[in-house]
């Protein structure tokens, strides 16, 4: 299994917000976690929040913890919101079940990352996240 290299994990979050800039969507926060929950990189753009960082990072973590897309995890949120909770409590606020975090997959399929935006809707956050990952010659996982 190929790591997630510190150039891959900038590429990532440079083409993120420059998708972004192309759609003409509000400032964003872009991170890149390793396969262990850890920071590779992150960017926020001029005028973003100060949770934009905290926010990406909930999101990519939350996928890359549960090995599954952000997406995936909002959508079990709704039919298992107690059990959301509970993983959000056992994780100490850092696992964010909310659209936006898109797991980083080799070519075998292994998961090495996950890429987390905040700042927009959740699926402008995602679509973002997802253009980065590709762009750096990784395989995005968004799917529900």
């Amino acid at each position: 299994m190929a790591a997630l290299s510190m150039k891959q994990a900038g590429i990532i979050v440079d083409k993120a917000i420059e998708k972004a800039r192309e759609m003409k969507i509000p400032a964003l926060g872009v991170i890149v976690l390793d396969a262990s929950g850890h920071t590779i990189a992150y960017k926020r753009e001029d005028g973003a929040s100060m949770f934009r960082e905290d926010i990406a990072r909930g999101k990519a973590w939350g996928a890359v913890a549960m090995g599954c897309s952000s997406r995936s995890l909002a959508k079990r949120a709704q039919s298992n919101p107690n059990f959301m909770i509970t993983l959000a409590a056992t994780a100490e606020g850092k696992f964010l079940p909310q659209m936006g975090g898109v797991l980083i997959k080799d070519a075998a399929g292994n998961i090495i990352g996950a890429a987390g935006a905040s700042g927009a809707s959740g699926d402008q956050d995602e679509a973002c996240c997802v253009f980065g990952i590709e762009q750096a010659g990784l395989v995005a996982d968004a799917a529900e």
